[in-house]
């Protein structure tokens, strides 16, 4: 075999000492280069794992808020429109109270209208009636005067 090295001009020992160079090279360079670098990309994956469902666990929390928020808005709406129904009937109550009030009001103020004028009437008709009576008696008393 040192025949065929000898033939092609290779060294062996030479060969041999490179070889164990080459593998403590490899060694050294497997513990400080290749074996940090696997293990910082392993963290680095865990690390985007862990993003990546931090992010669909905070995109589920923000849909359940939204439904929940959407929720509490239908529920608030039907609340306000129950409000204002209770509101608008109340106020067509209070209305319709004020209306017939406002009549009663109205009719009361007729009736005592109504009483004046026949109050004012019957004390026309009196007045009347005692200045036909004195102009008839003055008439008379013309009569007799101008009879004598």
């Amino acid at each position: 075999m040192s025949e065929l090295f000898a033939t092609f001009g290779v060294n062996w020992k030479l060969l041999f000492i490179q070889a164990v160079n080459f593998g403590l090279l490899l060694t050294a360079l497997t513990y400080f280069l290749y074996k940090p670098l696997l293990k910082m990309l392993d963290d680095r994956r865990e690390k985007i794992a862990e993003g990546v469902e931090a992010a669909e666990a905070a995109g589920q929390r923000l849909a359940d808020a939204k439904m929940e928020a959407d929720s509490i808005v239908g529920d608030a709406a039907k609340e306000a429109e129950g409000l204002v129904m209770t509101a608008r009937d109340s106020a067509n109550e209070r209305g319709h109270e004020i209306v017939k009030a406002a009549e009663a009001r109205a009719e009361n103020v007729l009736k005592e209208a109504s009483a004046r004028a026949e109050e004012a009437k019957r004390q026309a008709l009196l007045s009347s009636e005692r200045e036909i009576a004195k102009a008839a008696m003055l008439a008379a008393e013309k009569i007799l005067r101008t009879a004598k």
